[in-house]
């Protein structure tokens, strides 16, 4: 559920927030498998999202760039690619242009700051 808090001297079109309560909210299928998400925030004309993903134990987000940072914050389970681990309680972030297959060997729930959405690319 999301509410728009106006400034009572604000033009009525801008919010001063936003709020959001992903608790409220239903998980959504992703496409991939054993993998789902709540968009928290989504600007199609910039390609900025937030988004709170789930994943299964076992699951894998396929190979993939970032057109631009990327940021993920780790809050169950662990996020795992040949660079290392993200784990319950730690941050990463990737720069415009990294590239990884991310993996989930026991599952996990992350918070993703995204500058413009992943571009998924051909297996090498």
């Amino acid at each position: 559920m999301q509410q728009d808090k106006t400034a009572p001297d604000a033009p009525a079109a801008v919010p001063m927030g936003v709020y959001v309560d992903p608790k409220a909210m239903d998980w959504e299928p992703t496409g991939l498998p054993g993998a789902f998400r709540k968009v928290l925030y989504d600007d199609p004309a910039s390609g900025r999202s937030t988004v709170l993903f789930r994943m299964e134990p076992g699951g894998v987000i396929p190979f993939h760039e970032h057109p631009e940072l990327e940021q993920t914050f780790v809050l169950e389970g662990s996020l795992e690619d040949d660079q290392g681990a993200c784990t319950a309680g730690t941050f990463v972030w990737r720069p415009a242009g990294s590239r990884h297959t991310a993996r989930c060997p026991h599952g996990a729930t992350f918070l993703v700051f995204f500058m413009k959405p992943p571009k998924r690319l051909p297996q090498s």
